[in-house]
Formats: C-alpha cells, sequence, structure tokens
C-alpha cells in the first residue's frame, strides 16, 4: 500500500489556504499518496494528523514570527501570520514524537529549527560575512543558482552524495540550530542549506525547492523517493 504523506498547508491568500502543486505532484510521482493538512487550531486535531499520515511534508512559505524564536522584529522581516506560525510548530513538534519520516523545505526547514528551540536570522543581512544572492531570479524555478557541500556523515550525504547544485529563494538564514539537530549542508558562504536529526530514520530539513527541480535534477528525485521510501516501511530505509 502507498505511504499516506500529510503536506501541511503552505498559507494563506485571503480566505483560502493553499499547497503549491509541485510538492503535491512531487509526492505523487515518488510513490506517496498526498493528503493536505489544513490549519485547525486542535491539539486534538494535530494528534490525529500525527497518526493518520506514514510521512509529513513542510512547505515552504513566507517568514515566522520572531517572538516565537525569542526575537522582536528587525528590518528585513518579511509578511508573517502567527497563527499559520504556531499551527505549524506544534504539528511539527508532535510529529518528531512519531519517529515518522518529515521531510522539510526552506520555511518548513525554519520551522523545524524553531521547533526545535533554534533560531533565524531574520534576513540574510544580519547573518555575519558576505553573502552570495539567495533570491534567485531566474526564468523558471527549476535552474540551479549555486552549489552546496554536503557533510560526510550525514543522512543527507547517502541521498544527494557531496556536493550538489540547488536552486535558492529565500532572504532568512538559520542561525542558532535547534536542540540535536545537526546542520548536513552550507552553501560557499557557510549560509546553511539543510539540517537533520542523526537519531531519527529520517528527518531532514533543506532550504532550496527540490520539488521545483524534481523533473530536472536525479538527485532531488532520489530525496523525494528516499523519503516516500521510508515512509512505505514505516521510518526505516537504507541508501547505498
Amino acid at each position: 500500500m502507498k505511504p499516506k504523506i500529510g503536506v501541511v498547508v503552505c498559507g494563506f491568500i485571503e480566505n483560502k489556504q493553499f499547497v503549491t502543486n509541485a510538492y503535491i505532484q512531487s509526492v505523487r510521482y515518488s510513490g506517496g499518496i498526498p493528503l493536505i493538512l489544513p490549519l485547525i487550531r486542535s491539539d486534538q486535531v494535530l494528534k490525529e494528523y500525527a497518526a493518520l499520515c506514514d510521512g509529513f511534508l513542510f512547505c515552504g512559505g513566507n517568514d515566522i514570527t520572531p517572538l516565537l524564536f525569542g526575537q522582536e522584529p528587525k528590518k528585513g522581516n518579511g509578511q508573517t501570520n502567527i497563527s499559520l506560525d504556531l499551527f505549524q510548530i506544534r504539528l511539527m513538534k508532535e510529529v518528531l514524537k512519531t519517529n515518522k519520516p518529515v521531510f522539510s523545505i526552506c520555511r518548513g526547514m525554519q520551522v523545524f529549527n524553531v521547533a526545535c528551540g533554534g533560531t533565524i536570522f531574520q534576513d540574510i543581512s544580519l547573518q555575519p560575512g558576505t553573502h552570495l544572492d539567495h533570491m534567485q531570479q531566474s526564468d523558471t524555478r527549476s535552474e540551479v543558482s549555486h552549489k552546496i557541500h554536503v557533510r560526510p556523515g550525514t543522512q543527507l550525504k547517502k541521498y544527494v552524495g557531496s556536493l550538489v547544485y540547488v536552486n535558492s529563494y529565500h532572504h532568512q538564514t538559520l542561525d542558532r540550530i535547534g536542540k540535536n539537530l545537526t546542520v548536513s549542508a552550507v552553501a560557499t558562504d557557510q549560509t546553511v542549506e539543510a539540517i537533520e536529526l542523526p537519531s531519527h530514520p529520517f528527518a531532514i530539513g533543506v532550504q532550496w525547492h527540490p520539488e521545483c527541480m524534481y523533473r530536472t535534477s536525479s538527485d532531488m528525485r532520489e530525496l523525494f523517493g528516499s523519503f516516500i521510501l521510508c515512509a512505505t516501511h514505516g521510518g526505516s530505509v537504507s541508501a547505498e
């Protein structure tokens, strides 16, 4: 039976909750059944979501309310929605308890970090040092922007190797890394590009958008495929 993958709602457009189609299709073509999980203000519903699905995909979106990681707004902070932030952070904490596979993309990686007690640079201009332009201007979101280096001994390296070219659509970056998380990839400017929970069968966050590169990159298909395979086998997967 194909695994049920909870695709967590990305955000709101006026009074509508939405998920970008590329996430849904990447789950589908990797062999999972995508189930959209809308924002519901209920602890019981969070527990039912966690029990219902075999794996969870946290997607990209707007910025996270700075108060939720112990800061007040600084210059460069963008649009936020505290109801969505609280829902996603609480759901992340709930699903991490289950040991079920969790794949977090862009904002989703930042939610992952904050849920584990980490913090965020509200704008890359606040990150020490000089920086690449991480908000690419290209004709399509599938085009690559810069390279990342994946650290040895990480889960991510098993799936994509040591050097990967990725797209880039973010202005915020990770600062303090959350409890028990490890950095698994960085860009050449040392911006954190991926984190993971080593004790977990599959809990990986990436700062780029692999769903947009699914059709053009075998590495991104391998990453999604490994996520779905782990969900199929109840949280265990081996990678050569």
